[in-house]
């Protein structure tokens, strides 16, 4: 059986993981439009800002934080699709876990606030595996198909719950925790070496406010802790599997087996393998002989053929370090004619990672 066909029967969640430009968005449109057809109710979430799975999926408006169904031909099942809005996300998860909606309502409104959920390293990619966690949780869908940025961000999509634990279990975190008997005094926590000199760097102002932001925070951190570690446990179940996307050139095959290691090495098992763009052999055999020696036009086409199935042959020999022993299946997609945009070429695609 296609590798691919039983993902999309059998997984609760496919996360697609590869370097800049190898086509992973793309691959995930077809995956969930696949999944679609075989009956499933599945939605597409893409963490990447950019509109390439709007594009992909053919939707000029673009995609919002809230999904929205898109049409598939003939299919029993459903399609949706959503992008990550990590200031709404952290929005719902501070009102989730808070004790009181004042309590919300005091981190919201907290100017730290804004700098977090919008900036501050780490914040997208735990707020993109909280989507990952409730999308899984919606009755409205069976699969969730993840769209992760390149590869090495992707590793701090996969870790951040880890490090969401790690980080409220750390001292610095409970200094800041510290209650004051009359609220926030910056004076009173500049007396903390630590953050004194924080308050020199980053001034004493932005100081108060994060302080004050992580004081408002208290109580909350064992509904984090706890969330974060049911999402790291999601990542890791059975019903997950991974699919690697990469291209046929060298630096995006060496990238893919890099990532490949580090999945294998924290314990992840990717299912299947999906190599974009490779150049098509026109049904004949990558190193078939064919006459170069024909004068006239026949001669010219049948040289154009022969640099063309050498250029195929090249490629796939490319591709010996993400194949062998150990290494997942390879999905084999040749080079399409124009780009990808809309579900037609959505569809040309399918017929080759599908075999149908």
């Amino acid at each position: 059986m296609n590798p691919l066909a039983s993902l999309v029967a059998e997984a609760r969640v496919i996360v697609c993981c590869g370097s800049g430009g190898v086509g992973k968005t793309t691959t995930a449109a077809v995956l969930g439009r696949e999944a679609a057809r075989a009956g499933r109710r599945a939605v597409v979430v893409t963490i990447d800002p950019a509109r390439r799975l709007a594009d992909a999926l053919g939707l000029p408006g673009g995609l919002t934080g809230e999904p929205q169904q898109l049409p598939v031909d003939g299919a029993p099942g459903e399609l949706w699709a959503t992008m990550l809005d990590t200031p709404a996300m952290f929005e719902r998860v501070v009102r989730r876990h808070a004790e009181s909606p004042e309590q919300a309502d005091r981190v919201v409104a907290n100017p730290f606030f804004g700098n977090v959920a919008g900036a501050l390293g780490g914040t997208q990619e735990y707020m993109a595996s909280e989507a990952l966690y409730e999308l899984h949780a919606d009755p409205r869908f069976d699969l969730v198909v993840v769209d992760t940025p390149p590869s090495r961000h992707a590793l701090d999509f996969l870790e951040a719950p880890g490090v969401l634990t790690r980080f409220l279990t750390h001292p610095l975190f409970k200094m800041m925790m510290l209650p004051t008997r009359t609220g926030l005094r910056v004076v009173g926590v500049a007396t903390q070496p630590l953050l004194k000199a924080v308050g020199r760097v980053v001034g004493s102002d932005v100081l108060a406010d994060t302080v004050a932001f992580f004081q408002a925070f208290a109580g909350m951190e064992q509904g984090f802790r706890t969330r974060a570690e049911e999402v790291a446990g999601l990542l890791r179940d059975d019903g997950t599997r991974f699919v690697l996307v990469a291209s046929p050139q060298p630096d995006a095959v060496a990238e893919a087996a890099w990532f490949a290691d580090q999945l294998s090495a924290r314990g992840f098992t990717v299912a299947a393998t999906v190599v974009n763009r490779l150049q098509p052999t026109f049904g004949l055999a990558a190193d078939a002989s064919v006459p170069t020696s024909v004068d006239g036009p026949a001669g010219a086409a049948w040289r154009n053929l022969a640099e063309l199935l050498a250029r195929a042959q090249a490629e796939r020999a490319a591709l010996a370090p993400l194949s062998g022993d150990g290494r997942p299946p390879l999905v084999e997609v040749p080079r399409l004619a124009g780009d990808v945009h809309g579900p037609d070429t959505l569809d040309a695609l399918a017929v080759a990672m599908f075999g149908r």
